[in-house]
Order: structure tokens, then sequence, then C-alpha cells
């Protein structure tokens, strides 16, 4: 008889309840960072209260276990929007596992050493692996011909100031689009990171180390982003962003302006 009743219990659930490995809202991650993400520069920016954090890192632990429960067959059936939102929550999600576990250090460079880098260290499980930051970021989120979204720079997070924001929510497939243009907005118009200034482009390291990304035709997760042939052909979409006076604007949008790379600052991007 108590099998019977158990057997009808579970015919009583609703099917996403059956179906559903994970929470696709990832609510519990957006509560953490709501609770430990501060904005600064009127948005532009963020800092994170790692100490803070450091307390409450049973509740990290709990959504990161999540995650890691997640297999490889379940993750295949998912939409491309669903599985970057898991990816790039994982990616930010064991960063601040890594820096809180190894928490006060002053950079996350200052984390293991020539033989034990902090982004290929197999500290984590993810889709049946053992698996690591790096894995995460280039093997699978930047694997050519599967995403092909360079946005993904604006969201995945180092725990530096010279990276691009740590959002103050997960990010979740049904929003994915607008969440990823919001971040590159925020960035570019950051004008420590980002800016026309000496006659020029002076622009992100990001925008050197991964080239690449911005100059091979990417259409986005959807295909709905238009194709991006280069480097001044993405800024001049947003020439606005990065110069104040009308004629440097012009001369963004007319892919006419130079481009250097600023310095990058691998600081701990702490809240104080």
């Amino acid at each position: 008889m108590k099998k019977i009743f158990c057997f009808l219990a579970l015919l009583c659930l609703p099917l996403t309840t059956l179906a559903q490995g994970i929470d696709h809202s990832h609510a519990a991650f957006t509560a953490l960072l709501k609770k430990y993400v501060v904005l600064v520069d009127g948005g532009k920016a963020s800092q994170v209260k790692y100490a803070a954090l450091k307390n409450d890192r049973a509740a990290l632990k709990s959504y990161l276990d999540s995650l890691s429960k997640v297999t490889q067959t379940e993750f295949d059936g998912w939409s491309k929007a669903q599985q970057m939102a898991f990816l790039i929550n994982a990616y930010n999600g064991f960063t601040l596992e890594l820096i809180v576990a190894h928490h006060p250090v002053k950079s996350i460079k200052d984390i293991g050493g020539v033989f034990d880098n902090r982004w290929k260290r197999k500290f984590f499980k993810l889709l049946g692996n053992d698996a690591f930051l790096d894995q995460i970021e280039h093997e699978w989120l930047r694997k050519p011909g599967r995403y092909n979204e360079p946005r993904v720079h604006f969201a995945v997070n180092c725990a530096s100031i010279g990276c691009p924001m740590l959002r103050e929510e997960a990010f979740v497939a049904d929003r994915l689009g607008a969440q990823l243009e919001e971040q590159a907005v925020r960035f570019l118009s950051d004008r420590s990171r980002n800016r026309y200034a000496n006659g020029k482009l002076e622009v992100s390291n990001i925008f050197n180390w991964f080239k690449e990304d911005w100059t091979s035709g990417y259409t986005g997760f959807d295909g709905k982003t238009p194709a991006i042939a280069s480097r001044e052909d993405y800024f001049a979409r947003y020439a606005k962003l990065l110069a104040d006076k009308p004629e440097d604007q012009k001369k963004i949008g007319d892919k006419a302006a130079g481009i250097a790379h600023l310095d990058y600052d691998w600081s701990l991007n702490e809240a104080k």
C-alpha cells in the first residue's frame, strides 16, 4: 500500500518537477548575486563583498552542487540559450568559489602558480568532467560554430577590476540576448576601460586577446546579431558610448579610428 501511495504521489507532481533537473531561472544564484554584488560607477562596473560571501559559502556551494549534477545528456537536450546561461553562471559561480576559498587575496593571479594555473585547475565537476574555468570559457563557450557569441566576454567575470563587471543577477535563457547586450553597453560605456582619447580608440585588452571573436562574422547565439566583420565594425555600432564629441563619434562610425589597448588591471574587484 505504501508503494502504491508513493507512486500516486509522483503522478500528482507537475511534469516540470519530474523532468526538470535544474532550475533554469537560477534563482538561488540571483539571490546570492543581489546580496553580495555592489554596482559602482553608475552601474557600469561592480564589486563583490567577498568577505561576507565567504560567510555564506554554504549557499554558494549548494547552488554549484546543483550545476555539477547536470549530465551531458541533459545539457545536450537544452536550447542554446539555456546552455549558454548555464555555462556563464557556472563560470562566474566557480570563480566566486575559487576566490572565497583563498580569500583574502589581492588578485586572482595570486592563486596557484606556474605549475598550478588557477584557470586550468580542476577543482569542480561539470557535465561529468573534472572541469576547469578555461574549459568552460574557451573549449565550450567560445568553441567556433557552437554559439558564435562574442558578447560572452562581457558576461564571464574573472574577479578583476579590468574585467567586464559581474552582473548582479544570474543569466537566464528567456532574457539572455537582452542581458548580453546590456553587459556590452555597460562595458563599452565605462571610460576607464574603453574610450576615444588621444586621437584613437583606447580599449580593453579583451579586444586584443580575443580579436578573432570580432573578426569571424559571428551573429550571436540566436543568429539575430548583425554579422561582425571586424573590431572597427563592432565599435562603430557603439560610437556614442565611446566618445562625447560628434566629430569623434563620426570617426568611430566611419571605422577610421585607430585602436590601442589599455593595460589590464588584475586587482581583485572587491568591495571594501
